[in-house]
């Protein structure tokens, strides 16, 4: 009877759950979808928002989620290429999205309250604060952690960076 208990144990914590559905959506965004409607009734009809996580890496992806939950990054920048390039519109105030970790696990929904195009040479100290999530030399960070991002996202598309770039 031990050595059955010890190989039901065995066979329970060996086997995973599958947590990704078939369109490669976690179920936790669903999940956190389905919470935050019954929660916010007048929502039900909404369709599902559309899921992301932060930054093209696990590290800075977990990192800035977390900033997002704790309250202390209320802001987020993009580059206006991407819509560009895709011929999409900007996003617009009161659209919600779910921010996930890099893995894809619902952690957050977010709502966009302001859209603004800023040149990357205009963004403010306050602006660079409330997307770094710090007040420590927050505009130095933001500025050297975008630029070398931006920098790989304007190479694949064969364009020049340029610091009035919006």
């Amino acid at each position: 009877m031990k050595n059955l208990i010890v190989i039901l144990f065995l066979i329970l914590i060996s086997c995973k759950n599958e947590t990704i559905t078939k369109n490669g959506i976690d179920k936790t965004v669903y999940e956190m979808w389905n919470n935050f409607t019954i929660s916010n009734p007048e929502l039900k009809k909404d369709e599902l928002p559309e899921s992301w996580y932060f930054n093209n890496n696990k590290e800075d992806a977990n990192r800035l989620a977390e900033l997002t939950l704790s309250g202390k990054k209320k802001a987020s920048s993009g580059l206006y290429l991407w819509y560009e390039e895709a011929n999409a519109d900007l996003p617009k105030m009161g659209t919600k999205q779910i921010i996930t970790d890099f893995d894809g696990m619902a952690l957050a929904i977010i709502e966009t309250i302001s859209v603004d195009t800023i040149p990357f040479n205009k963004v403010s100290k306050d602006y660079a604060e409330m997307d770094m999530g710090t007040n420590i030399e927050p505009l130095k960070k933001w500025k050297k952690a975008h630029w070398d991002f931006l920098r790989a996202q304007w190479k694949k598309v064969g364009r020049n960076r340029s610091k009035k770039c919006l």
